[in-house]
């Protein structure tokens, strides 16, 4: 191996952590998709620099104690498989930062991007008043809609405490205390009678037979937070069955149910499901209309007889 004393630059660091986790097989997707991303992120929390730091930086020198910080974090990626956000305690969704650990899923989910454009034309960001997270993990989505919908009280739901602890952690850091409530409960079992103009999740839908192809960096996250019975469905359709009691009129539903989608629809070939598209990169995400819910229900609820 290289002296690592050849390592002056924080590009050279950088250059030197993608190299050595392209050596090892690690994974992404976690926040970052490629090995360049992935050392980034760790050499600039390694050196308390801020996320997106001036491209000039990474001609700047480090010291010996710098670089010697810088390695072992790079090293420790390696050496556990775990995940960027794990190590650096902080991972960004909707453009806002979230602190995560083991007890929550790294927000990573697509739905970002229509939280981010008020889910229009379905919705008048304006006018929504009442929005529900189901699975709320971070409260990443939770916290993104109730800076994204101005007027709107948020209900954020987890069957989870460990996962409600980070949940408040953030909910506190965005000073959100008057718009988020968070709520342990399985599904909407526990939550007071209440109708919503957006009802969003991003439950567990992997399969057993994904789980077990899943990279080990999957495997550092909660499995409460990713596998569901019945071929990933189960939580889902749960939801689906549910979830009309719970819509106002001119409410909406979207749930991500990632390469679960194809057994959706085969299980529910009737069933009009909006397949939302992605500019930023994404799939498996479907949205249905207040009347649709209402419409399928007894569909829905003769499955899970």
């Amino acid at each position: 191996m290289a002296d690592l004393a050849e390592l002056r630059s924080i590009r050279d660091l950088v250059r030197w952590g993608a190299s050595r986790f392209t050596e090892a097989g690690l994974v992404y997707g976690h926040g970052t998709d490629n090995a360049f991303d992935e050392a980034l992120v760790l050499v600039g929390h390694a050196l308390h620099l801020p996320v997106g730091f001036p491209q000039a930086y990474l001609d700047a020198r480090v010291t010996a104690e710098e670089r010697e910080a810088v390695v072992a974090l790079l090293r420790e990626r390696i050496a556990t498989r775990k995940p960027a956000a794990y190590l650096t305690g902080e991972a960004w969704f909707a453009g806002l930062p979230f602190h995560v650990d083991e007890r929550v899923l790294v927000p990573r989910s697509p739905l970002a991007e229509w939280i981010e454009r008020g889910f229009a034309p379905w919705l008048e960001p304006d006018y929504v008043e009442r929005v529900l997270d189901l699975c709320t993990g971070s409260a990443c989505i939770a916290i993104a809609c109730a800076v994204h919908f101005d007027n709107a009280d948020v209900d954020a739901v987890d069957i989870s405490p460990e996962a409600l602890e980070v949940a408040r952690r953030n909910v506190e850091r965005h000073g959100l205390e008057d718009w988020v409530t968070l709520v342990e409960s399985d599904l909407f079992e526990s939550l007071e009678p209440a109708r919503y103009q957006l009802i969003i999740s991003n439950p567990p839908y992997v399969s057993d037979e994904e789980m077990a192809t899943l990279p080990e960096e999957y495997h550092h996250e909660p499995a409460l937070g990713l596998r569901a019975d019945k071929a990933g469905l189960a939580v889902v359709v749960r939801l689906l069955a549910q979830a009309a009691d719970w819509l106002a009129d001119d409410g909406i539903l979207v749930v991500e149910v990632g390469n679960s989608q194809d057994m959706l629809v085969e299980c529910f070939p009737d069933v009009p499901f909006v397949w939302l598209d992605f500019e930023r990169g994404g799939h498996g995400v479907f949205l249905l209309d207040a009347a649709q819910v209402r419409e399928y229900q007894g569909t829905f609820r003769g499955v899970l007889v």
